[in-house]
């Protein structure tokens, strides 16, 4: 029996924001109600459009900001009701984060090996040679050299630098790992190397994994669970061939369709979407995708869907609970 290392229950994230001198502050819905469960061994994409919500979910998960309400479980205990600095201090090592930028995420005056061991200074009573042999373990677990210890981050490539950045995230030895665009910036050939690794790593170490990401070609061959996320909140949720094969909300169905795909003959028809993302300062009433949907009707503009389980996915939306998508598509 796997072991769940997250539950989130309804998570949501508001900020304050401020439109005018005089003017009362603004709630911006950042996440508006993901709910999810997590399995050691498993991974779960999440995907959408910038603004979606995507890096405000691993905010939540890597403990950096607390949720507006909901409810987060990290190793079987409930972050909002841990107030013990040790506790917290430990759900942190227990998820650690590799960021989308392997440029940026690095400090470029450091070496390479004290990059690596710098959490290991922060939270273990190691010693100096017990931390050093660590890292060399690291670095050679994720496809780097003895001798890069010494180096600095602009002597490597795109891949190599998210090698490192990997190597810095595991050496706490955490047991989930949110992977915020982490191939985005790289070039596709190395995009495929450094994916590669991360299946390896997960297969070895009983990694979890949560894949934000916006590339669908990249989420089909690395997810278990897919989360399709629109304007703070998930539409589509379920396994990776349910989700693939079978898409059911129009949004899961427009961003596949402009999926490239090897299969010529299996292509599917392309759907565009009019308009802009709507601001989460202020959503269009009733279901936020209805003044981009095809399927939309003035119920959708009045009534705000729920998730409900269609086949073996969860899906929000009153077009498809009203089968009228299945209706269209036959006429």
């Amino acid at each position: 029996m796997k072991q769940q290392l997250i539950k989130a229950r309804n998570l949501h994230k508001y900020y304050a924001v401020k439109s005018g001198y005089l003017q009362p502050a603004q709630s911006l819905k950042a996440l508006a109600g993901a709910s999810f469960d997590l399995y050691e061994g498993k991974t779960l994409a999440v995907v959408g459009e910038s603004g979606c919500g995507k890096s405000t979910l691993a905010r939540l998960l890597t403990m950096i900001e607390e949720p507006t309400s909901g409810q987060l479980s990290i190793d079987n205990i409930d972050v909002a009701e841990t107030t013990e600095k040790s506790i917290k201090k430990q759900l942190r090592q227990t998820v650690q984060m590799v960021f989308q930028d392997p440029f940026g995420s690095l400090n470029p005056r450091q070496k390479i090996g004290n990059i690596i061991q710098e959490p290991l200074i922060i939270n273990t009573n190691f010693s100096a040679n017990e931390r050093h042999q660590q890292v060399l373990e690291m670095m050679e677990l994720v496809g780097l050299r003895n001798e890069h210890f010494q180096r600095y981050p602009h002597m490597f490539s795109g891949g190599q630098r998210q090698r490192i950045a990997i190597a810095r995230a595991l050496i706490l030895k955490p047991k989930v790992v949110i992977l915020d665009e982490p191939v985005s910036a790289l070039d596709v050939s190395i995009q495929a190397q450094v994916i590669n690794l991360l299946i390896e790593l997960q297969q070895e170490l009983g990694l979890a994994y949560v894949f934000i990401s916006h590339d669908l070609s990249v989420v089909r061959h690395i997810s278990d669970q897919v989360m399709v996320m629109y304007l703070g909140k998930p539409v589509e949720q379920g396994p990776n061939k349910a989700v693939f094969n079978n898409p059911q909300h129009p949004y899961t169905q427009a961003l596949l369709s402009a999926t490239p795909q090897a299969d010529v003959e299996g292509k599917r028809q392309r759907i565009k979407l009019t308009g802009e993302l709507p601001s989460p300062i202020d959503p269009p009433s009733g279901c936020a995708f209805n003044p981009r949907c095809q399927y939309a009707d003035k119920n959708c503009q009045l009534h705000e869907p729920v998730m409900e389980l269609y086949g073996d996915s969860r899906v929000s939306c009153l077009a498809v609970a009203q089968q009228r998508i299945g209706q269209l598509k036959a006429s």
